[in-house]
């Protein structure tokens, strides 16, 4: 097998782990006529990945960026519809040298409340997302080419640190994919604490583990990442954040690093 060929099926296990890292609202829903954008830049990077064995190696060099809108809109107080549409610029080094830039996966769904209490609520969530592009040919495009269906159960805690305001919040989901990439477990939690009034802290992990595999192209694979926000109010309307993620951990997976900055307008 060419040097080329092992590269392009290293890469088409990778590329999914280079899906977007922005969460969600979380487990709460909104309230009725209430709703919220946020749009982020993000800009990420990798040059080594974790092979089989789970040790790093080097892989060409993989840069992607992503310009992401999040819609949620509360058509009830238990019902809140979600729309994200994004684009995105993905470039992958020689020996592979290939190139792709224009709309990137597009969700489309909405969360329900299921339970609640005075600090407490459990959600349910389900969403389409649809890709936006159909191109198998480009390696730029390797796991962003097919419709995907994700469902997850979420659960929302809020209580206090120190005095300090805080949230907890959990995501179970299983993602299922068209065409030749494994479905997917994923396992989500969020942790934010307000050390001041204008100031929140956000600290998430993401975890992804595929369900099989697809050879040659798509290995069995999973990852694990971490990622720190700072958001701050500027009014009650409007919100600054940016932050910073890296995958820490993983098998068949690029290690992958990058910096996020958005805003956020709440209506």
């Amino acid at each position: 097998m060419s040097r080329v060929r092992i590269i392009l099926r290293v890469l088409g296990g990778f590329g999914v782990a280079l899906s977007s890292t922005q969460a969600h609202a979380g487990a709460w829903t909104l309230d009725q006529g209430r709703g919220h954008v946020v749009v982020t830049a993000t800009a990420s990077s990798a040059n080594e990945s974790f092979d089989h064995a789970r040790k790093l190696q080097s892989t060409p060099r993989y840069n992607k960026f992503e310009f992401e809108a999040l819609l949620e809109y509360g058509v009830t107080d238990w019902f809140t519809a979600i729309v994200s549409p994004g684009m995105q610029h993905i470039d992958i080094a020689a020996p592979v040298s290939a190139r792709r830039t224009g709309l990137g996966y597009s969700e489309f769904g909405g969360r329900g409340r299921i339970f609640y209490g005075d600090n407490w609520v459990l959600s349910g969530q389900a969403t389409v997302r649809v890709p936006g592009t159909f191109d198998a040919a480009n390696p730029a495009a390797i796991g962003y080419n097919g419709f995907e269906h994700d469902f997850r159960l979420l659960y929302g805690y809020s209580f206090s640190v120190g005095g300090f305001p805080a949230f907890l919040d959990l995501q179970l989901a299983q993602r299922f994919r068209s065409g030749d990439p494994p479905n997917e477990l994923r396992f989500d939690a969020t942790l934010g604490v307000r050390p001041g009034p204008q100031w929140l802290v956000v600290a998430q992990l993401f975890n992804v583990i595929s369900e099989g595999a697809s050879p040659p192209v798509f290995p069995s694979y999973d990852y694990s990442k971490f990622q720190l926000t700072v958001v701050y109010d500027l009014t009650r309307q409007w919100s600054v954040h940016a932050g910073g993620f890296t995958t820490y951990h993983g098998r068949n997976a690029l290690q992958e690093n990058g910096l996020q900055i958005g805003t956020w307008y709440r209506f």
